[in-house]
């Protein structure tokens, strides 16, 4: 183990560590001369964004190692405190999802988690999902339930009353010393879950509810005080962290005050281990309070070793680090770094065995990947999700729904449209051998882990403009950009420098203002989530049961049963910049189109498009399927459209179209010619 002197330390942040590191960063801060009383060694461990990764799956080292190395350090330390930071369950691999998270609820039971921070996906399925069944003890009435840890939310209060809507914190004490635990959740729940199962609660400001827990903790006599928050930094760089005092997470470390003690984060699954100054601590044995998270998927666990008089309670010295609880090995391979817990795991095999059994179960065969957005990272090493970007799975999900809800009894679907952030992984089957390849039921339900039901409701057609303007999303958001998978049959164009949704056609005619037209999202979607309000505004809503997953599953035995499932290379939505009201016959016309290009991997791209007035073949101009490293829009598959027209063509109103000559897609602009 490494321990690093202060005077080998920036006087702002300590160490950090990638999402990935697998080699432990130790921290000891100074330690105060000897006191009288002997000192008490408090040990707290911490995750976050565990997302029920309860089965060992390389770097995921699994909830019974998980179990093992708490197991093993509280022998160590006896005053050992198992804390989190949330989203403990909810966007969970298969095994965990097909039971509803019990399998992941058991096994941090049998881990011995004792608090956590409520999370964005402890809200998935609703506030009173939470309260009256994760958070429920287990009994014949709740058999799904049984968190025996506390969930803790102090910025999460009740709308009508302002009460608290969770206990806000926990306190255990240990040879005479109380360690309190402040839990708060990030202020952009409203955004990430469906409002509708959050309707009776708030979501106040973290920095000022911490506080006032914070002060009162101490006012009781509550010695050493954790704050353990569901927001998390944008980065590893330790020194950026409390840059922005505005951020969401700088607010944070510059803003919680003198009685936090130390903060355990999560939320952007980042792993780092950084400490800053604190200026009413001038004077103490300790001067920086740790500030943590452990990354994702229970790859690591965060340590604070602390050492606390008894006396006046004050932290003496604190050795914080990463423990990472798997080891890469030269193969690739990885190697566990503690022991199995014997219990945890027969949980975790249980409810594999029950999970490969129901999984198993082939759907269809599809012809190709259906991916999800990428590009390339900031720092160009990798690619990683776009959810600002059009997506083959994203159309497919939207279509199924459509499909699903199409007939008279569930609302006679004529647009579906799919959220990104529901998408869990790309759809691609079991293609070792290529394809078509065999599509089983885990493989779609990895896809869409939050069995929400699909809606159905009657908009206009300016309700629809709206919500495709709504992509762009509100300043402040968690993502500037969303994209929406739309349903086949509906296409549309927008300007990219103003945000404005310029044409919408279904089956090519196009789309009134004050038509209307009945359209099906997810439960998510229906209530305003990700900030597509509008979609609260629809009318003749009706939840028509089926969940999201069944409608997929009922799609793929209608439609890919005998013939395999063909990639829909096509784009719904394109950019279509500087084209001109009106043109004259014998004259060039001059515009730019963009968005015409999927960018998941191995996804098919138009490598050149056709112009045509009519059925009139105008030129071929080149595509630019470049993806900017980090970008979060749907802007990649740029041309430029420079053709001259007929001298001689019927006159009046008229359409441009942009063919893609490899995947199919067209593009409508309508304008009016003149001679």
């Amino acid at each position: 183990m490494l321990h690093s002197s202060r005077a080998a330390r920036s006087a702002r942040a300590l160490a950090a560590v990638s999402g990935v590191a697998l080699v432990a960063t130790s921290l000891s801060l100074i330690s105060s001369p000897a006191h009288a009383a002997d000192p008490v060694d408090i040990n707290v461990l911490g995750i976050n964004d565990f997302h029920g990764r309860i089965k060992s799956n390389g770097v995921e080292a699994g909830a019974a190692v998980l179990a093992g190395a708490v197991d093993q350090i509280r022998g160590e330390h006896p005053n050992t405190v198992f804390a989190a930071a949330g989203d403990l369950i909810g966007a969970s691999t298969f095994e965990s999802f097909i039971a509803h998270d019990k399998p992941t609820i058991d096994a941090l039971n049998e881990a011995g988690l004792e608090v956590s921070a409520v999370g964005n996906h402890e809200f998935d399925q609703g506030y009173d999902d939470l309260v009256n069944r994760v958070m429920a003890p287990e009994s014949a009435d709740n058999p799904d339930g049984g968190a025996a840890w506390k969930y803790i939310g102090a910025n999460v209060v009740m709308k009508d009353s302002g009460d608290p809507a969770l206990d806000p914190t926990f306190v255990k004490t240990m040879d005479g010393v109380q360690v309190g635990f402040i839990g708060a959740v990030t202020e952009h729940l409203p955004e990430l879950v469906s409002p509708g199962g959050i309707a009776d609660i708030q979501v106040t400001d973290i920095v000022d509810a911490v506080n006032t827990e914070a002060d009162a903790l101490k006012a009781d006599g509550v010695d050493v005080i954790v704050m353990l928050v569901h927001e998390g930094a944008p980065s590893t760089d330790c020194a950026a962290m409390d840059d922005d005092p505005t951020s969401d997470f700088g607010s944070i470390v510059t803003g919680v005050d003198d009685n936090v003690d130390a903060i355990i984060s999560g939320h952007t699954h980042l792993a780092y281990n950084c400490s800053f100054p604190v200026a009413g601590w001038a004077g103490r044995p300790v001067t920086e309070r740790p500030v943590v998270s452990a990354g994702q998927y229970g790859y690591n666990l965060n340590q604070l070793d602390l050492s606390v008089d008894p006396e006046s309670g004050q932290i003496q010295s604190v050795d914080q680090q990463i423990l990472p609880l798997t080891t890469k090995n030269a193969d690739g391979t990885y190697t566990a770094n503690y022991p199995v817990d014997a219990d945890t795991k027969a949980i975790v095999d249980a409810a594999v065995t029950e999970a490969d059994v129901k999984g198993a179960q082939p759907l269809g065969q599809i012809a190709g990947a259906f991916n999800r957005a990428t590009r390339p990272t900031a720092d160009g090493t990798g690619t990683e999700e776009n959810r600002g970007g059009e997506s083959t799975l994203g159309n497919l999900v939207a279509e199924a729904q459509r499909w699903a809800t199409r007939k008279e009894s569930t609302g006679a679907a004529q647009i579906a449209f799919m959220n990104p952030g529901g998408l869990r992984a790309d759809m691609v089957g079991n293609n070792s051998g290529g394809y078509p390849a065999e599509l089983t039921y885990k493989q779609a339900a990895s896809v869409q882990p939050f069995a929400n039901t699909l809606v159905n409701m009657t908009m206009s057609g300016a309700q629809i403009r709206t919500v495709l303007g709504q992509q762009w999303q509100p300043d402040g958001a968690s993502r500037p950009f969303l994209r929406l998978g739309t349903s086949r049959g509906f296409k549309y164009t927008y300007d990219p420098t103003s945000h404005e949704i310029t044409d919408m056609w279904l089956k090519g005619v196009p789309l009134t203002d004050d038509g209307q037209y009945s359209v099906t999202v997810n439960s998510f979607l229906s209530t305003g989530g990700d900030n597509f309000a509008e979609f609260a505004n629809g009318t003749h809503k009706q939840d028509t049961g089926q969940t999201d997953l069944q409608g997929m599953v009922d799609y793929m035995a209608a439609l890919a049963s005998d013939d395999a499932l063909p990639v829909d290379a096509q784009q719904r939505a394109v950019g279509v910049t500087g084209a001109a009201a009106t043109y004259r016959l014998g004259k060039k016309v001059t515009f730019d189109v963009s968005s015409l290009a999927f960018t998941g991997a191995g996804d098919p791209q138009d490598k050149k498009v056709a112009i045509q007035l009519g059925q009139k073949k105008l030129g071929k101009v080149a595509v630019d399927n470049t993806v900017a490293p980090g970008a979060t829009d749907d802007e990649a598959g740029t041309a430029h459209v420079a053709v001259k027209l007929p001298k001689k063509a019927a006159t009046g109103s008229r359409t441009i179209k942009i063919v893609g000559l490899q995947t199919g897609t067209v593009v409508k602009v309508p304008v009016r010619i003149t001679k």
